[in-house]
């Protein structure tokens, strides 16, 4: 395993390994036993950042979520996991009341709910600091100096660690942190977003912004990270649900709509043959080795499809191949 710094303060900053694996489904669609065993499987091979959220995965049997934080901390204590292992989790979009699928009506970022989330995190995971702790999604019916002095609160009284943010625009990422640095308080340090090797469009209307899809890591949160290189990228969905390798999986429209879409796939196909891996490893490769490097957030229903994966930490693509990728429009 690989592995790299997230954060900057001496006090709080963490070794995480570059594949990062996701809880999501944990709990849930995926059982206990199996969940149990890819765990320890990522564990086994020195794998140290799990991600989950306190809203997962309530879409799938109709709750408010919180079933994969249970299982982790079932996990912990079971196995007596400790700080070797930093767990991510992320407060603001449980849904306020039971709902089978994503919904306006969510918990948001006030003072109240980001101490209250915090604290039903801690309890259910099992621990005393959460490690890193996200705002899941904007909230524009909050100042966000309150939401930046809330969390910045949590870390100051050592039940928070890291501070990160995920489906923000840009724009909010950078304010934020301005209004933290002037307040002389701890910002966002890892920003989670959608991104792959395949170009999204991004102008599509989103539940929660009519200007576009704010999760997705477009040209300027990527400019942004250029700029900003102790912000670490953590990419979710990087290996689109299978949609790559499955032929009963579709890209669906937000990829289907230029030549490119099919350049960038057979560019994947001609390296991948090349050097005798899979498709879903040269996507990671790409991910981790690149310019900006990012840390690719993986699902596993599988001990299989977790080593599928973990092979491709060790996976360096050359300059020329790389070239080839990324030139291909």
């Amino acid at each position: 395993m690989r592995y790299r710094t997230i954060g900057t303060d001496p006090k709080t900053r963490r070794e995480v390994s570059v594949l990062s694996l996701g809880a999501m489904l944990m709990g849930t669609l995926t059982d206990e036993a199996t969940s149990f065993a890819v765990l320890d499987r990522y564990a086994e091979a020195g794998g140290t950042f799990i991600d989950t959220s306190n809203n997962y995965a309530f879409w799938v049997d109709g709750s408010q979520g919180g079933e994969s934080e249970q299982l982790l901390g079932r996990w912990r204590r079971s196995r007596g996991v400790g700080e070797e292992i930093v767990i991510a989790t992320k407060l603001g979009a449980r849904p306020n009341a039971p709902a089978t699928g994503f919904t306006r009506d969510i918990e948001g970022l006030s003072p109240k709910v980001i101490r209250e989330s915090a604290e039903r995190s801690r309890e259910h995971l099992g621990v005393e600091r959460l490690d890193l702790l996200y705002a899941h999604v904007q909230d524009r019916g909050v100042p966000m100096r309150d939401t930046v002095e809330a969390f910045g609160e949590l870390v100051a009284e050592g039940t928070v660690g890291l501070l990160g943010v995920s489906n923000h625009w840009a724009w909010q990422v950078e304010r934020a942190r301005a209004l933290a640095e002037a307040a002389g308080l701890p910002g966002y340090e890892v920003l989670q977003y959608h991104h792959t090797y395949l170009r999204q469009r991004t102008d599509l209307p989103s539940l929660r912004s009519p200007d576009g899809q704010e999760g997705v890591a477009a040209g300027d949160l990527l400019s942004y990270l250029r700029a900003e290189p102790a912000l670490v990228p953590v990419a979710y969905s990087p290996l689109l649900a299978g949609a790559y390798v499955r032929a009963d999986k579709p890209l669906g429209p937000e990829f289907d709509h230029h030549p490119g879409t099919r350049a960038r796939q057979a560019a994947l196909r001609t390296v991948a043959e090349e050097i005798g891996a899979t498709v879903n490893q040269v996507v990671l490769a790409w991910l981790i080795g690149g310019e900006v490097p990012v840390v690719p957030l993986v699902g596993a229903s599988s001990v299989a499809q977790l080593e599928e994966s973990l092979a491709a930490v060790d996976l360096e693509l050359t300059t020329e191949q790389r070239a080839t990728l990324d030139a291909a429009r």
